[in-house]
């Protein structure tokens, strides 16, 4: 039926569409009064999105360091040349302790018909993740297939030591620097490039003696004539060793992730959990504040017909977009840390940009945000505007 049959003057739209066009007319200018909001009040928006991006980086620089150096652990693992490590009994996947295996496993490994290779190495801590790796050179290039040395070279004296290019940039040293630890002076012999199972290397016998573990190995790297004696080698040194811990390569590094190292995925989530906290204080204050300053503007929205849940929905919005820039301003900045980090402490920390962890970084960021402005919202919606237009 046409308009004018239904009595409808032709050429004017019907109530639907004019409940569309006015529906997006409201929409258009509830946006653009959030945008101006924002805007006029530049310095608060500026700081508050840079409180949210805070927290964002704070979890997505803890995740990287934390998938960085278990990632570079698990790449310097494949570096050393093995087929096989052999752990001693109860030491877990990332540890940092000293030599608690007899040396003369090694001299039994050795005389296995289908090894190539065996070396074995002294693990001894310096401090925070930093370790020293004792190795005897010959065999363990042999089984990696050698440095390759970027300054200097091999050891040449007991207090000699070999440094990858990475510690060599953290701690500023050359061939030839000198650097103390373990209560001794050590001179670098060698700087070599990074990836080769540790990143300080000095003599195997030096480091038992120092460490008070003459005839002791911290771990056996077992290199196999073929691949085909992999399976085999396995289940006959297991059976050979009982309660020693046997890896294939793979199955060592696959096993280096954040579930298998105590602690550390409870430690992300506390961080996530102090992240909600301050983006909740962070957007509390700033909605809170933005409830008061515009007291008249929430009355004269209120004269003109505005509801609770339009109010609500306009502090909402404003949070969404705080949120929002904050977040991706938290991602920027996660560059930057990782930058810091490369140039400054390459020697202990490694850190990756773990795309996988963006949204939740961001769902924490807006999550703390929205309960941040829950109260100054609900405090907004119910405010008599009577006596905010009278507010002063």
């Amino acid at each position: 039926m046409r308009a004018k049959d239904r009595g409808q003057p032709e050429g004017r739209p019907t109530a639907q569409v004019q409940c569309k066009v006015a529906a997006a007319g409201t929409f258009f200018l509830i946006n653009k009064l959030v945008l101006e909001n924002l805007k006029h009040r530049w310095v608060r928006t500026l700081l508050s999105a840079t409180a949210v991006g805070v927290q964002v980086t704070m979890i997505l620089t803890l995740v990287g360091i934390s998938f960085g150096m278990l990632e570079d652990m698990g790449r310097r693992s494949r570096g050393a040349g093995a087929d096989i490590l052999i752990r001693p009994p109860g030491s877990s996947i990332i540890g940092l302790s000293t030599a608690p295996m007899p040396e003369k496993i090694l001299d039994f490994v050795r005389k296995l018909p289908y090894v190539s290779v065996a070396t074995g190495t002294a693990v001894y801590p310096i401090g925070g993740t930093n370790t020293v790796t004792g190795i005897d050179l010959e065999s363990f290039t042999q089984m990696s297939g050698g440095f390759r040395y970027l300054k200097g070279g091999p050891f040449e004296n007991p207090d000699d030591v070999i440094v990858d290019e990475h510690w060599a940039r953290q701690s500023r040293l050359k061939a030839g620097s000198r650097v103390t630890f373990m209560n001794r002076e050590w001179r670098v012999s060698g700087i070599v490039e990074p990836g080769k199972l540790a990143r300080i290397f000095v003599p195997l016998k030096v480091v038992q003696e120092l460490s008070a573990n003459t005839g002791k190995l911290t771990m056996i790297l077992v290199k196999l004539d073929s691949q085909e004696s992999l399976d085999r080698a396995i289940v006959e040194l297991k059976k050979e060793l009982p309660g020693y811990q046997i890896y294939s390569i793979e199955e060592f590094v696959s096993q280096i992730s954040v579930n298998n190292v105590p602690g550390l995925k409870a430690f992300i989530y506390v961080i996530i959990g102090i992240s909600i906290v301050v983006g909740f204080l962070v957007v509390f204050l700033s909605m809170y504040t933005a409830v008061l300053e515009r007291t008249r503007e929430i009355g004269i929205l209120k004269a003109l017909g505005a509801t609770p849940g339009l109010i609500l929905g306009i502090l909402v919005r404003e949070t969404i977009i705080l949120a929002f820039i904050g977040s991706v301003a938290g991602i920027g900045l996660t560059y930057g840390t990782r930058w810091a980090i490369m140039n400054y402490v390459p020697g202990s920390l490694t850190q990756i940009i773990v795309v996988s962890w963006w949204p939740v970084a961001a769902a924490v960021a807006l999550t703390g945000s929205l309960l941040g402005a829950l109260y100054p919202g609900w405090k907004a919606a119910r405010q008599d505007a009577i006596e905010a237009l009278a507010y002063e």
